[in-house]
This record gives C-alpha cells, structure tokens and sequence, in this order.
C-alpha cells in the first residue's frame, strides 16, 4: 500500500463526504478508493469511517488520524516549496577546494564576490596543494590543474597553463643562455623538494625528462619565484605563478619552443542529478570569474618604459 496516497484518499472523502466524490476528485475509480481504505484502516487497526447507506461520518480515531494527515501535507507543502525556492535563489554552505597559490590569487576573489552577491549562501574555501577526493571528504566544488584522473568528477573546463622555464636576465648575462633542455644539466636550477629531480619537455616530438639540479631546493612556490628574480638560477613554474614577474621583464622565458602542452584548467563537482541553487550559481560565476583573469596568467612581454621627452 501506498501510505502517503492512503492518507490522501482518506483525508479527500471526510472533506468530500462521500467515496464517489472523493474518487472524481482523485481522478481515481470508486473500487480503487474503497480498497485504500480498507487497507489503511486494517493496517491501523481502527475504523475511520462510519458507513451507513445514507451518510459518512468521521469516528474518534478518524478525527485525530485526518487532523495529523492535515499536518502531514502542510508539512509536505512545505518542504516542496522550500525544495523549489532553494533551486531558484541560491542558499546554503558550500565547501569549496583549490590549489594554495592560485586559489590565493585568482579563486578567493572570485568567492568573494559571489558572497556579496548573495548573502544567504555560505562559502568555506580550503586552499590545498593536493589533490582532495570530493566525494570523501564531503567537498561541493574543487579547482584541478592537470589532466583529471577521477572519471567520476563533472569537469567544466576553464582555460588552460603553460609551464615555463625562466630565469633572471641577471643570470642569463653571468651564466650563459641554455638553448636546448639538455644544457640545463649545466646550469643551476632551484627546484622542488615535493618533486622530483627532473623537468619535463617534448624533445624531438617525446617526452623526456631532463634531470637538474643546483644550490637550492624549496617546498614553496613563491620562494624558488624569489630565488630565480634575485638570479640564483633559472626555475620551471606555471605561467600564472610568474606572470607578474615576467610582465615586469625581472624574469624571461627559456626554451618555449620545448613546453609540453598547456595543462587543463577545470571546475569540478561530484555527480549529482539535480544540483542546489547555490552550487550551480557558483560554478557559473567562478567560470566567468576564473575566465575573465586569463590574460593574468599568460605570459606578457614586458612593457618597456617611455624615454621622457627632452626640454
């Protein structure tokens, strides 16, 4: 038996007063209705009804019973209308994942400004560098730099990121230019204790890694960036952890012609039929936010400064 329509159909005829008006109004066939309640009344154990040939009339347990039915469906009523507002203005807490450095300086302005325009959702950002299972540790959205390993994310894709090598034109005069990848092995480089000893490049149409190494090794990303401005030696970054110090012209990019591909920039979220407001107004905003800043991340010449004109 369907319980939740047995309540309904019991609750239709002591308004109505009568089975068939009950059954016209349901949209239901008269056996049809008397058969739910009977099964509602042998699965309670009382009767509801009184039946005579003339009239209906409520008994005292079928009074308290329609008055608890009454409180369900406002009750249902209102969880309906709550369910339909929360898809269309957004509300809530959402818990939000994405790399230490970039979430610093492109995705925390990008919430911001999504909770000032809606001040009934609440955002938990959690900058990590790495790669958070979502569905585990109870995450509504994460930013992923990198081909994406988890098939069962949805991925939007934002952009995408050059790595780069580069190096302080201090160093370049003092050391020498390296033309080909394998020069490096030649040159001081500052690298990542969290990686391994080798850069990756595309040689001669393959990828190969080109093992470096040098005076200086760091956890940090903005440290080795520091390193490589103040001409320690050159470094191998993400184009949006140096676009400024390119921009500024206090780093230059080596080897272009080598990079491997760009890497994927995504926004990712658990699988879900149906999203809440709030989680599909953020992807949505934080795309055109993240989409927006682009040009931030890609590598600019830097601008030379005008000559002042002569008096």
């Amino acid at each position: 038996m369907d319980k939740l329509r047995a309540m309904r159909t019991f609750a239709a005829i002591a308004d109505l007063g009568s089975l068939t008006a009950a059954a016209r109004a349901l949209g239901s066939s008269l056996p049809a209705v008397v058969r739910l309640l009977a099964a509602l009344e042998a699965e309670l154990g009382v009767r509801l009804l009184q039946r005579t040939t003339r009239r209906l009339a409520l008994t005292d347990a079928g009074r308290r019973y329609l008055e608890r039915c009454r409180q369900l469906e406002t009750l249902l009523e209102e969880a309906d209308a709550e369910a339909r507002a929360e898809q269309t203005e957004p509300r809530g807490t959402l818990l939000v994942t994405a790399p230490v450095l970039f979430g610093t300086r492109h995705v925390a302005s990008g919430v911001t400004a999504f909770v000032q325009r809606h001040r009934e959702v609440r955002v938990e950002l959690q900058l990590l560098d790495r790669v958070v299972n979502l569905v585990e540790e109870g995450l509504d959205v994460g930013v992923r730099i990198g081909e994406l390993q988890d098939s069962s994310l949805i991925a939007r894709p934002v952009s995408t990121l050059r790595r780069l090598t580069v190096a302080a034109p201090a160093y370049l005069k003092r050391s020498g230019t390296p033309l080909h990848p394998r020069e490096l092995r030649a040159h001081n480089c500052i690298t990542r204790s969290d990686g391994s000893s080798g850069w990756p490049f595309r040689i001669e149409g393959r990828l190969s890694s080109v093992p470096v190494q040098g005076n200086l090794r760091v956890n940090q990303t903005a440290v080795a960036a520091e390193a490589c401005v103040a001409g320690l030696g050159i470094g191998s970054f993400l184009a949006y952890q140096v676009a400024q110090e390119l921009a500024a012209g206090s780093l230059q990019i080596l080897l272009a012609e080598f990079e491997l591909a760009p890497r994927p920039i995504h926004i990712v979220y658990p699988q879900a039929r149906l999203l809440p407001a709030r989680t599909r107004a953020f992807i949505d905003f934080l795309l055109a936010h993240l989409q927006a800043q682009q040009a931030t991340w890609r590598p600019q010449p830097p601008q030379r400064r005008r000559k002042p004109p002569t008096p």
